[in-house]
């Protein structure tokens, strides 16, 4: 932090870079979902871009937790723009509560922040990290930035109250998920178990259901695109209108990823319970 700005984003980059070239394991789970996704024809040159390019993000949302301790939101939020935000205003002025559908996708963690310090204060939900250290230090990270969190197991008091009271909340939708809580739907082309909790509270609290991702051309420069709200039926057949839901959220999410592909995180084995063979390929 004693760096200035630019060395210090130049330091990040060059971590990732590092990382790319050290990093055999991960490497090889970028190219297992790149060829699960694309198919086994999929250009080398393309797995290499995709590669350099997810370990250096990777690198970056660590820099953007670290920085989000030091400086104040104010002086973050200077250089993000936010897109479409009447989708937002129209379900607040409706007194609604929000779910905003997201997933890993380019600086998500500078995302969840920004959005949350100045348009909507949420809720997110985390995953029990093995590192507690780190996990402390993450979520000390965005206690001035008007978030509150729970973990996800039992999280469903802290997503009852948000949404009762009128609140907001962010769900990261491409995280892997026990088959057992799962229900199936397509995701980039593969049928696979999704969660269903923003179907299900969408549906119970009459949310609206917000897409959201962030988008940077410079790594400098940032906008917080909101996409129309998704409207699910609504009919007596409430286990068919969750699918289609989640089919929803899950289709724009595919989308976005197949239009853009780099920024989502390649690095992840997000199909290792439905598909777990790919990830024992050599």
């Amino acid at each position: 932090m004693f760096l200035p700005r630019k060395w210090r984003k130049a330091f990040f980059k060059g971590l990732g870079t590092f990382a790319y070239h050290i990093s055999k394991r991960y490497g090889r789970v970028v190219e297992q979902n790149l060829k699960f996704v694309y198919g086994d024809d999929v250009s080398p040159e393309f797995i290499d871009k995709v590669k350099r390019h997810s370990f250096k993000q990777m690198m970056l949302n660590f820099m953007h937790t670290m920085e989000s301790r030091y400086y104040a939101p104010e002086e973050i939020v200077e250089n993000i723009t936010f897109e479409n935000l009447e989708v937002v205003q129209k379900a607040q002025q409706e007194n609604r509560p929000i779910i905003f559908v997201t997933g890993h996708y380019g600086s998500w963690e500078l995302a969840g922040r920004a959005l949350s310090f100045s348009i909507e204060p949420i809720l997110i939900i985390y995953k029990k990290m093995k590192n507690k250290y780190f996990e402390n230090y993450l979520l000390s990270s965005r206690e001035k930035w008007k978030m509150s969190y729970a973990e996800r197991h039992g999280a469903t008091k802290a997503m009852l109250r948000t949404l009762k009271s009128g609140k907001a909340m962010a769900v990261l939708i491409d995280t892997n998920v026990n088959k057992n809580e799962a229900i199936q739907v397509e995701f980039l082309g593969h049928q696979m178990g999704q969660i269903q909790t923003t179907a299900f509270f969408a549906r119970k609290f009459n949310a609206a259901l917000i897409p959201a991702l962030i988008h940077t051309e410079d790594d400098e420069n940032f906008t917080i695109k909101f996409y129309d709200e998704i409207i699910p039926p609504k009919t007596d057949n409430e286990k068919e209108d969750l699918r289609i839901s989640t089919q929803m959220q899950t289709e724009w999410l595919s989308q976005e990823i197949l239009k853009k592909p780099e920024p989502w995180f390649w690095l992840h084995r997000r199909f290792k319970e439905d598909y777990p063979e790919i990830y024992r390929k050599n």
